[in-house]
């Protein structure tokens, strides 16, 4: 199943409609490192990570797995791991998944820039819990955790990110 995300942040599956927060620097076609864009196109959600000790397992269609602390993303565009789950320590620049916010207590790994990496094209694009105030993300679309949740147990499979 596909939802629709659209560029003033809302997210649309079947009959619903879900307030989401995008990347600050927009939806681009051409997304790059450290732009903060959320990228446009065809994102398929590859698997579901989620913290084990805060919340029960999430329901989703797709594969679901426990994250650790010593579990990152390298976002390193200069090193072989580059858009890939690493463990930590790590030699190259990772984000932390093992967050003390809530922000990735469930993380759906979106499907971009994976099939093959390309070097600079953008990393760690995420569906993930929104901050309160809905912050604009660093290009991931996140939700509120109960909206989330019901997106996951939806049997989504993919998001249709619609450029401006």
């Amino acid at each position: 199943m596909e939802a629709v995300v659209t560029p003033d942040g809302r997210l649309v599956l079947g009959g619903q409609t879900f307030r989401a927060a995008l990347g600050a620097g927009g939806v681009r076609e051409n997304k790059q490192e450290g732009d903060d864009a959320t990228p446009a196109g065809l994102l398929p959600l590859r698997r579901v990570l989620y913290r084990a000790d805060r919340s029960a397992i999430p329901r989703a269609v797709v594969p679901r797995e426990p994250i650790a602390e010593a579990d990152g993303w390298c976002d390193d565009p200069g090193h072989r791991d580059y858009n890939r789950m690493v463990r930590l320590p790590h030699v190259a620049r990772c984000e932390h998944l093992w967050r003390a916010d809530a922000l990735y207590d469930i993380v759906g790994v979106l499907g971009w820039n994976d099939a093959p990496v390309e070097r600079d094209r953008g990393s760690a694009i995420f569906l993930h819990v929104a901050r309160p105030d809905y912050a604009p993300t660093q290009g991931c679309i996140a939700l509120r955790e109960a909206d989330l949740r019901a997106v996951l147990a939806a049997g989504v499979t993919a998001l249709r990110v619609v450029a401006p």
